[in-house]
């Protein structure tokens, strides 16, 4: 998710000064030096581990024909499952996060949904077993094109296509190897409401509850279009060298084209309401615009790309774009109504008010035809999209009610 831990995969920071602020209160940025930023983000192995745990699934036939001859898949897991095993949560991430959803004790990362999982928070990590998965094709220890291929070489342009559908089953067999039969709640949000969708309707008798935050059923023209964009931005770069790069020095690789399909992105995840308020027209610190200088919305989102050039994995981006893009729930089974009809889960869908990349109009659509769902809960928020990270105290009311509905369980003891 941006990169402020309140963007669609990022870390908190203070908030700009208002509109009407005199741009010399307007700290300078730190820059990333191009020539600094490796070939890959990636985590790989040798790397710390931190909190992450692996499971090796052995290989995966994919939707799209062929197979993955051995998938790994890096998690971080909270609390314990209790005897009747009716406690488990899965919570799924969306495009550049990864399965470090909160702190495992004082003084970690927060992780990206820190106000919203953990002790005493609405997702209750002392009541409830918390499962996050890095997503197949991910760059954080799941299987992903930064991962050695059985020859040992990373795997880069061979890495095959995914679905969504590809990425559910893997989060199966991890289920089915962490002894959990069937998951309180699955919750998601952009990406990662698409698989909590795939998960109710592959496996419908291993979900009881579901959330669907600001996603939808079926990836539209206009989202494909956006991500057509990013996708070209990474693959026109030189440093992509058709996604074979990760022998690349520092400086090499395709981070100038990964930092402009984040710039891109970053910039449909909030609204026109927030950057006019934060930014205006303002220039950056003492640049002046007259003589080629930035404004400070510019400043921003390459901020906002040095930052996801130095965590993140291009040929990952460009996997993960490509399964949303293939984003279609109705594929095979009818139609998108038809397959959310098929869905028994108890159910949440909960929309973004000002969110430009998934439109509120999506959520009803999958609120309309699910049969145990209940009216769209909207999150009011002059964010857009990412309003799913900012805005806490929402969130918080909105998925604790739900899961004190659809899974009361008492604190471990």
């Amino acid at each position: 998710m941006s990169d402020e831990r309140c963007t669609t995969e990022g870390t908190a920071r203070p908030a700009a000064p208002s509109v009407g602020a005199p741009a010399s209160r307007r700290h300078a940025r730190r820059e990333v030096d191009p020539a600094s930023i490796p070939a890959s983000g990636a985590w790989r192995p040798g790397d710390d581990p931190g909190h992450r745990r692996f499971v090796d699934l052995g290989p995966l036939p994919l939707e799209a024909g062929g197979r993955l001859p051995q998938v790994r898949l890096a998690y971080e897991t909270w609390g314990e499952l209790n005897a009747a095993g009716d406690n488990a949560v899965l919570v799924l991430h969306a495009l550049t996060g990864d399965a470090h959803v909160t702190a495992h004790r004082p003084g970690d990362d927060d992780g990206w949904w820190g106000q919203v999982v953990g002790p005493g928070r609405a997702i209750d990590t002392n009541k409830y077993f918390v499962v996050a998965p890095n997503v197949l094709g991910g760059c954080q220890g799941s299987t992903g094109p930064s991962s050695p291929a059985p020859d040992g070489t990373p795997w880069g342009s061979r890495f095959p296509l995914l679905t969504v559908r590809d990425q559910v089953s893997a989060e199966i067999e991890l289920a089915d190897r962490l002894g959990v039969g069937r998951w309180a709640l699955v919750v998601g949000a952009s990406m990662g409401g698409h698989r909590v969708l795939e998960w109710a309707v592959m496996a419908p008798e291993r979900v009881a509850a579901i959330a669907v935050i600001a996603s939808a059923a079926q990836s539209s023209a206009e989202q494909v279009a956006w991500a057509h964009t990013q996708l070209s931005a990474i693959r026109l770069d030189a440093g992509w060298r058709g996604g074979d790069y990760y022998d690349a020095a520092p400086g090499r690789g395709p981070h100038a084209g990964l930092g402009l399909a984040r710039q891109i992105a970053h910039t449909t995840y909030r609204s026109p309401a927030e950057l006019d308020g934060r930014f205006g027209r303002l220039p950056q610190h003492a640049e002046e615009p007259l003589s080629g200088g930035r404004y400070a919305v510019q400043s921003y989102l390459d901020h906002h790309a040095g930052k996801l050039a130095l965590r993140f994995d291009a040929g990952s981006y460009v996997t993960l774009t490509q399964s949303m893009v293939t984003h279609d729930l109705g594929r095979d089974r009818g139609g998108v109504e038809a397959a959310l009809a098929q869905i028994q889960a108890e159910t949440l869908v909960v929309a973004v008010d000002s969110d430009r990349l998934f439109f509120p109009a999506e959520s009803e659509r999958i609120a309309a035809s699910v049969p145990r769902s209940g009216p769209v809960t909207y999150i009011r928020s002059d964010h857009g999209h990412d309003g799913f990270l900012v805005e806490h105290d929402q969130v918080t009311a909105l998925i604790g009610r739900f899961l004190r509905t659809v899974a009361p369980v008492r604190a471990a003891r």
